[in-house]
């Protein structure tokens, strides 16, 4: 869980940073529909999660790039950069309609990644608490998965001021449309941080990176 402080005087967004928390705090939150026709194929074809699948891709995209990395440290007032970025997902109790925070560790490897996320799923399925931990996961970034609706829209809020940088992601449930499978993914990024071009890159990634892992 290393970091790096950002000199915020050579910040090559010093002027966008400033504005956007301090004039006018916000965040750019977008929603987009997926092609995620191959993924699926892929995952029946060699018997995977899609889920899972799906996490590994958005975690590596999100970690190819410093702008997608970015925190606050509140007791030293430091703008930093970590070294990478982990999914916190959640597990989903149908009897109790409640969920558990999972957290994994990102890894380049998709192998290696996909073994230790569906271990940590299992785990959680044992438990009951929405217990956050923030201490220990400092690094995390919010995956959640909302299978019942393949939605339009969606949009999270946060208190103002409050400079939260990491990025929030959620997706819902694809459908076919004109003979190809569409999930929406919504991507919200505090704007200090992240303007349009940077919240619809997210989508050119991980259009990349499924392609990558489908080939």
């Amino acid at each position: 869980m290393n970091y790096r402080v950002i000199d915020r005087e050579k910040y090559y967004r010093k002027g966008v940073y400033r504005h956007f928390t301090e004039d006018c705090k916000c965040s750019v939150s977008m929603t987009a529909r997926l092609d995620v026709t191959e993924l699926v194929l892929f995952s029946k074809r060699t018997k995977t999660k899609f889920y899972l699948n799906f996490l590994y891709i958005l975690s590596k995209a999100l970690n190819s790039r410093d702008d997608y990395k970015m925190g606050y440290v509140w007791e030293t007032d430091e703008l930093i950069v970590w070294d990478r970025i982990d999914p916190t997902q959640y597990v989903f109790h149908e009897d109790t309609e409640t969920c558990t925070p999972v957290y994994s560790v990102y890894c380049e490897d998709y192998d290696e990644f996909y073994r230790a996320a569906l271990a940590n799923m299992e785990k959680a399925k044992l438990e009951r608490e929405y217990r956050l931990d923030d201490a220990n996961h400092p690094n995390r970034f919010d995956a959640s998965y909302i299978p019942w609706l393949s939605y339009d829209s969606m949009n999270i809020e946060l208190p103002d001021g409050y400079l939260y940088f990491a990025p929030i992601v959620n997706w819902g449930k694809y459908r076919e449309e004109n003979g190809r499978l569409m999930m929406p993914v919504t991507v919200r990024l505090n704007h200090a941080v992240a303007d349009g071009f940077l919240t619809a890159n997210v989508f050119r990634l991980l259009e990349a990176e499924l392609k990558r892992l489908c080939e």
